[in-house]
């Protein structure tokens, strides 16, 4: 089936969602009139977009609440993968790193200062330190130095307070979840909901972690296969910027596969430790698609390599990435709507505040217009609308 034999009814299907999330409707009937209408019907039919029927079914462009809704909430807290669900998020995602013991955990990097309390804990003061991951030197504390004990002793607060300050009013309500919390989480959710929750899970420098004897793929599979969520048509995305995570995943488990890419430039960090030569830039050609494709099922292209910006912030002409990559067989999920003026390109800021809102509306235009199967956002109410307005010229 082509791009575009299926994007007519998924897109019908999220205009039901959107318009259900404008309404203040359950999000329990944000599936669209389309499939209510077939389920009347059919009483017995399951026909819940994406319920058991692998990503190929979910909406288009779908909205993935990016670390939960993390313009609303500290992110990677039950609260703000709650609150993206209630938005209307068709997916969720999930950024995992170890502890000492080998649980994973859900935080966006493995330096917690920023994001949790641990400075205002004198018994893990001792802790803090300089480490080096990915060709970086960071100092802080890590939740590898940490017994997942010693973690749920810590609560999570906003990570960019200066622009979000609203959010720190849920400072100190949430510890840092465990996946297998956020397992036992969404499948309650789901039955609550009366629809699959889709979960996106990148893997957080794995080659870092290996390095410790805390492989992240091994553990990710074993938990996929506890609950369910091993294969190639269950409710999650298996997602990271190293290739080689990607695909030694793809031999533990069927979940579809995939690699995040970052600035044109940038090499991953696994191709740097392997002396891979090539950067982002070779994997966005055709070749390079088609080695993605031979293992994974898409890529998490940043916003820059869909439409780049010029010299002034402002953005130019699309790139052929979209058409390239669907001629592949791959799905673009690109990264990462704001709605905060200085997360926006030039052209659409308003005013000179930074934390303001600017013309976010304008910039979704802009990206969804170029067929991206869908978009991370840190506020997924904002991106359904614009998803509604796409749909509604269709």
């Amino acid at each position: 089936m082509t791009q575009g034999e299926r994007r007519t009814p998924a897109r019908r299907t999220v205009l039901g969602a959107a318009g259900a999330t404008v309404l203040g409707a359950s999000t329990a009937l944000a599936a669209g009139t389309g499939t209510a209408q077939a389920a009347t019907a059919d009483p017995g039919a399951d026909r819940t977009p994406g319920r058991g029927h692998g990503y190929r079914s979910l909406p288009v462009p779908l909205v993935i609440g990016h670390r939960g809704a993390a313009g609303y909430r500290p992110e990677h807290t039950l609260g703000s993968y709650r609150h993206a669900l209630d938005l209307g998020a068709h997916v969720v995602e999930q950024d995992l790193v170890p502890t000492r013991d080998g649980h994973l955990v859900c935080r966006h990097e493995n330096d917690i200062t920023g994001t949790t309390d641990v400075a205002d804990h004198p018994e893990f003061a001792s802790r803090k330190t300089t480490k080096t991951v990915d060709g970086v030197a960071l100092t802080g504390w890590f939740t590898e130095d940490f017994t997942l004990a010693e973690l749920k002793t810590l609560r999570a607060k906003e990570r960019i307070p200066g622009t979000r300050q609203e959010n720190t009013l849920y400072d100190g309500r949430w510890t840092v979840p465990t996946f297998e919390e956020v397992l036992i989480w969404a499948e309650g959710e789901g039955r609550r909901r009366g629809r699959e929750i889709w979960l996106h899970v990148e893997t957080k420098h794995p080659s870092y972690f290996r390095s410790l004897g805390l492989g992240l793929e091994e553990r990710l599979a074993k938990l996929l296969r506890r609950y369910g969520r091993h294969r190639a048509n269950s409710p999650v995305f298996l997602q990271s910027f190293e290739p080689s995570s990607i695909q030694r995943l793809a031999k533990l488990v069927d979940a579809p596969g995939v690699v995040l890419l970052s600035g044109a430039t940038s090499r991953p960090w696994d191709f740097v430790e392997a002396g891979d030569p090539r950067t982002v830039a070779d994997l966005v050609t055709p070749e390079g698609l088609r080695w993605i494709a031979s293992y994974a099922k898409g890529i998490g292209p940043t916003l820059d390599l869909v439409i780049p910006k010029d010299a002034t912030g402002r953005l130019g002409d699309p790139t052929t990435l979209v058409r390239d990559a669907h001629a592949e067989g791959l799905i673009l999920h690109p990264y990462t709507h704001r709605n905060e003026n200085t997360f926006l390109p030039a052209d659409f800021r308003k005013g000179t505040d930074p934390t303001a809102y600017g013309d976010a509306f304008g910039a979704l235009k802009r990206y969804l217009g170029t067929g991206i199967d869908g978009i991370f956002s840190d506020n997924p109410d904002t991106a359904l609308l614009a998803a509604q307005d796409l749909t509604a010229r269709d």
